[in-house]
C-alpha cells in the first residue's frame, strides 16, 4: 500500500482506535458545557428558554463550523507525510518566514497549557456526579478522589499505554452510544428542542440576549478537543477520523439536544447543583453512568498526556525545547514517555484541582489557552493554503475572514474568564512560551557563534597523531558529535579538544552529524571517508519524530561498513589484533558553558543566562542522543559570545 493511501485507508480496527484515542476531550465536553452556559447566563443559574435554545444552537453550529469544516474537512489535508499537529504544520511552512516560529511557539505552548487543565476538569466533572447518588459526599472527599485518579494515571505512564489503549476504543464506543441513546430519549419527550437546529436562535442569543456575546466563552468548551483530531492524524489516518467523526458528532448533537430538552422542561427553575448531563439518566442507571463517565474522563486525560509527550518530542527536534530524556516503553509507533514532562503535568494538574476545587470553577481557566492554539493553527494553515498549495487568493481570504471572525470572537469572549481563572492557563502558557523562545533563540545564537574550520588541513595531522607511539592511546575508536553541516568542515572546539586540551590519540576518528528533517520518520545515513582507515564522517538524516538512538544507529552503520570491508575495527594492539579483538569505542560530547569573557547585547545576555540556568536542571545531551554513559566523556568548553576586545590596563613601574 502506498504511503498516501495508508493515510486515508479505512478499517474497522482503525475506526475503533480513532474512537479510543482522539475523541476523549471533545467527547467528555457534554459533562460541563451546559452547566457552564446556564451558570453564565444573565441571571446566573436560572434556566431561561432563550438561553437554552440559543446556547444549544451555538453549540451545534460551533461543532459544525469549527470542528467539522475547519478541522475534519480542511486541516486534516495539511498532513506532513501522514502526521498532523501544530508542529507538523509548522515544519511544512517554516521556510516561508522566520516569524512563523513565533506562531508555532504560541500555539504549542498554549496546547501544552491546555494539557494541564483538561485532566482536572474532565475527571472532576465525572466524579462530581457521585453527589447525585451520595448526597452526603463533601467536596473535600471529591477533591481527594480526583487527585487520586489523576496521580494514578500519571504514575502508569512509564509503563506505556499499549495494553490499556486496546480497551479505549470499545469503552469510548460504549460512551458515545450512551450519549446518543440518553439524548434521544429526552428529544422524544420534548421535541420542541429541535428548533435549536435553526441558526436563528444562535443569532438571537448573541445579539439580543443580555450579555449574549460573552456566553461564547462557555459555548467554546464544546469544541476544545478539535485540535486533538489533527494532532493524532498520524495514529489514525484522515479516512478513519472522518468516518468516526460522523458517528461521534451525531451522538454529541443528540446528547446536547437531549440536555436542552430536559432544561426546557424546567424553565424558570434554578439549576442549583444539578448537572443536566446526569439529569438525563434514570436514577437506577446513575452508578453505571458515573462510572463510565469517569473512565471516559480518564481516557480524555490520557489522550492529552500522550499528546503533550509527542508535542515536547517534536519541539525538541525543532530546537524549541531542552533536550530532555525520552523513553519508548513499547515498540508501538507513537508510544512515548517523557519523564520530566510527566512530572510537570502531574504537579500542574494537582495544583489546578487544589486551586479551583470544583469543575464549575475550572471552566474559567479552560478554553482561553486552546483558543490561542486554534488561532495559531489558522495562521499556519493560511500560509500553507496560500504558499504551499497555491489556493486562489480569494478563497484563502474567505478562510481568513470566516475563521478569523469565529476564533477572534471566541478569544475575546474567553478573555472575560481571565480574572475568574483564565489567568492560570495564560500563566502556564506564558512560562512554556518563555522556555521555547529562550531555547530557540539560544540555538541560533550558539549556531552563529560556533567557529567552523576546514577539515582538510587536519587530515594529515590526525593520521600522524594516530601513529604517534609517544602518546598514550586515548581510545581505539574516538567518536565526536559535530554540528557542522558540511563534511568539509568541523568545529574549532573539536580540533582544540583533539590536539591541544589533551592530545587524544586513536586508531580511527569518527565524526557524527545528526540532521533533523521536516519529514517525521526519515531514517537515512551517509558515510564519507575522509582518510582511508583513519577518519570517517557519518551524516544521519532523522525525522523529527524518530527517537535519537545514536549509539544503536552508529553500531549498525559500523557493522555495515565492516561487512562491506570498508573499515577494520579490530584493535591495532598487536597482542589483541592476533586474537581479532574489536577495539573500544569512546564518545566525546562537548558541553558549552557561559564564559565570563563576554561583552554582548542585553537581550542576548538575558537569553543565554536563562538558557544556562534552565540547562542545569535537565539531563545532558548524552542521554538525549541515547549514548551509553559508560563510554561517554563529557568535556566542558566555553561559549564566548563576544569576547571583550579592549581591556583598559595600564602598566606602571
Amino acid at each position: 500500500m502506498s504511503s498516501k493511501s495508508s493515510h486515508t485507508a479505512i478499517s474497522g480496527a482503525g475506526l475503533l482506535i480513532a474512537l479510543g484515542i482522539i475523541y476523549g476531550d471533545i467527547g467528555t465536553s457534554p459533562l460541563y458545557v451546559m452547566t457552564s452556559l446556564i451558570k453564565s447566563g444573565h441571571v446566573p443559574g436560572l434556566i431561561d428558554r432563550d438561553l437554552v435554545l440559543g446556547g444549544i444552537s451555538c453549540v451545534l453550529w460551533t461543532l459544525t463550523l469549527q470542528t467539522t469544516v475547519k478541522y475534519v474537512l480542511l486541516t486534516l489535508n495539511a498532513d506532513n507525510n501522514g502526521e498532523g499537529g501544530i508542529f507538523s504544520l509548522y515544519a511544512l511552512v517554516r521556510r516561508r518566514g522566520a516569524w512563523l516560529s513565533a506562531v508555532a511557539i504560541i500555539g504549542g505552548a498554549s496546547l501544552l497549557a491546555d494539557g494541564v487543565i483538561t485532566p482536572p476538569i474532565s475527571v472532576s466533572s465525572a466524579v462530581e456526579g457521585m453527589k447525585a447518588v451520595f448526597p452526603g459526599l463533601t467536596q473535600d472527599i471529591i477533591v481527594y478522589i480526583v487527585i487520586g485518579i489523576i496521580a494514578g494515571l500519571f504514575l502508569l505512564q512509564s509503563f506505556g499505554t499499549q495494553i490499556v489503549g486496546k480497551a479505549f476504543g470499545p469503552i469510548m464506543f460504549l460512551w458515545f452510544t450512551m450519549l446518543g441513546v440518553l439524548g434521544s430519549m429526552w428529544i422524544i419527550k420534548n421535541p420542541v428542542i429541535l428548533k435549536a437546529i435553526n441558526p436563528y436562535y444562535a443569532y438571537q442569543l448573541l445579539v439580543n440576549y443580555p450579555g449574549g456575546f460573552w456566553l461564547l466563552g462557555s459555548v467554546f468548551l464544546c469544541t476544545t478537543g478539535a485540535e486533538a483530531l489533527y494532532s493524532d492524524l498520524g495514529h489514525c489516518g484522515k479516512g478513519n477520523i472522518r468516518i468516526s467523526w460522523t458517528f461521534v458528532k451525531t451522538t454529541l448533537v443528540l446528547n446536547y439536544l437531549g440536555q436542552g430538552a430536559w432544561l426546557l422542561l424546567h424553565v424558570g427553575e434554578p439549576l442549583g447543583d444539578t448537572n443536566p448531563f446526569y439529569a438525563l439518566m434514570p436514577h437506577g442507571f446513575l452508578i453505571f453512568g458515573i462510572g463510565l463517565a469517569t473512565v471516559a474522563a480518564v481516557i480524555a486525560s490520557q489522550a492529552l498526556i500522550t499528546g503533550s509527550f509527542t508535542l515536547v518530542a517534536e519541539a525538541i527536534r525543532l530546537n524549541m525545547w531542552p533536550k530532555v530524556r525520552l523513553n519508548y516503553p513499547t515498540d508501538v509507533k507513537g508510544q512515548l514517555f517523557v519523564p520530566s514532562m510527566n512530572r510537570l503535568l502531574l504537579i500542574g494538574c494537582i495544583g489546578v484541582v487544589l486551586h479551583f476545587r470544583e469543575s464549575a470553577n475550572m471552566d474559567a481557566a479552560y478554553g482561553l489557552a486552546i483558543t490561542l492554539t486554534m488561532l495559531m493553527t489558522t495562521v499556519l494553515l493560511t500560509v500553507w493554503l496560500w504558499k504551499v498549495k497555491r489556493v486562489a487568493l480569494p478563497l484563502v481570504a474567505l478562510f481568513v475572514v470566516v475563521y478569523g471572525l469565529i476564533e477572534g470572537s471566541f478569544l475575546v469572549a474567553n478573555l472575560l474568564k481571565f480574572p475568574k481563572g483564565g489567568y492560570v492557563s495564560l500563566m502556564i502558557g506564558t512560562a512554556l512560551m518563555a522556555v521555547m523562545y529562550v531555547w530557540l533563540k539560544a540555538y541560533y545564537i550558539k549556531r552563529r557563534l560556533t567557529d567552523f574550520v576546514k577539515m582538510e588541513p587536519y587530515i594529515e595531522p590526525l593520521k600522524q597523531l594516530s601513529n604517534d607511539d609517544s602518546i598514550g592511546k586515548y581510545a581505539t575508536h574516538l567518536v565526536f558529535l559535530t554540528s557542522a553541516e558540511r563534511a568539509s568542515e568541523i568545529e574549532q572546539k573539536i580540533i582544540y579538544s583533539i590536539f591541544q586540551k589533551r592530545p587524544k590519540r586513536a586508531d580511527i576518528y569518527w565524526f557524527i552529524h545528526v540532521d533533523t528533517t521536516d519529514e517525521p520518520y526519515t531514517m537515512e545515513y551517509k558515510v564519507t571517508e575522509l582518510a582511508p582507515d583513519d577518519v570517517f564522517r557519518i551524516n544521519f538524516k532523522l525525522g523529527f519524530r524518530v527517537q535519537q538512538r545514536i549509539n544503536l544507529f552508529f553500531r549498525k552503520v559500523v557493522e555495515d561498513l565492516v561487512r562491506n570491508k570498508e573499515v577494520d575495527i579490530t584493535s591495532r594492539y598487536s597482542s589483541l589484533s592476533q586474537r581479532h579483538v574489536v577495539g573500544d569505542f569512546r564518545f566525546v560530547v562537548l558541553e558549552k558553558y557561559l564564559s565570563v569573557e563576554n561583552d554582548f547585547p542585553t537581550q542576548e545576555k538575558l537569553v543565554m543566562q536563562a538558557y544556562f540556568y534552565i540547562k542545569q536542571f535537565i539531563s545532558g545531551e548524552a542521554q538525549y542522543f541515547g549514548l551509553d554513559t559508560s563510554s561517554v566523556k563529557m568535556e566542558k568548553v566555553p561559549l564566548v559570545i563576544a569576547p571583550v576586545r579592549e581591556v583598559a590596563l595600564t602598566r606602571v613601574k
